[in-house]
């Protein structure tokens, strides 16, 4: 099994030449009371902040542009704690490893969730897409554990582009407001479809990525194997 503190980290994602430097100048102009812990409880809040404003978009739309401003916070604070702390060496990464993925779990199931208590989103296909995500997360880690690569992105698709979708789909909702495509059987919106086509994407990367590594894997073991009785 690899150490965490030997993880080769891969984040190459469409926005990285602009996330990148934009996290470097934050965390060289952080306060010295700022630390990674409360940029973590930041990020925590950005999420909480998701779930509460899709949730009261039913009372009123403008809420949308709430969850919005939820997606910017939590970017800030999810991206930027291990920034900082790598920035001013005081990396744990133990304790940062297992605090930020289990905060990144938490977060999933508020984001996924509350999009599932709009009008615009069925709850049923908000879930089915929550869990495409989790099993997601759970490939990156286990992969993490056994190969020493953390891959982030896919296919130049990671955390920020995601949020960026959400705040793009967040400010279609508000604009042109439930577009219904189908009302027999039943009603199924345009965001419906969108999240339904991210949840088979998602399953999809999920089941291709897995059969691919424990193809390379047991290879890999096999080798070890034969070397050992040579």
């Amino acid at each position: 099994m690899s150490k965490i503190k030997s993880h080769q980290r891969v984040n190459d994602i469409l926005l990285g030449p602009l996330e990148r430097p934009a996290l470097a100048w934050l965390a060289a102009h952080q306060p010295a009371w700022m630390t990674p812990d409360i940029l973590t409880i930041i990020g925590i809040f950005g999420s909480v902040l998701i779930f509460v404003s899709y949730a009261l978009s039913r009372i009123n739309p403008a809420f949308l542009w709430l969850a919005s401003l939820g997606f910017v916070i939590n970017w800030y604070g999810d991206s930027l704690d291990g920034t900082l702390a790598r920035h001013r060496k005081i990396e744990r990464p133990k304790y940062g490893f297992f605090v930020d993925h289990i905060v990144d779990a938490i977060s999933e199931v508020m984001v996924f969730l509350g999009l599932g208590l709009t009008y615009y989103v069925r709850f049923d296909i908000a879930a089915i897409a929550l869990v495409g995500y989790l099993l997601m997360s759970i490939y990156v880690y286990v992969t993490t554990a056994v190969t020493g690569v953390f891959q982030i992105s896919y296919g130049k698709f990671g955390p920020t582009e995601v949020r960026v979708l959400a705040i793009l789909a967040n400010t279609a909702m508000f604009f042109f407001g439930t577009v219904v495509i189908l009302r027999d059987p039943i009603e199924i919106s345009i965001y419906d479809v969108f999240v339904a086509i991210v949840a088979v994407a998602l399953y999809g990367i999920f089941i291709g990525k897995s059969l691919q590594q424990a193809k390379i894997l047991d290879k890999e073991d096999r080798a070890r194997a034969a070397a050992k009785t040579e």
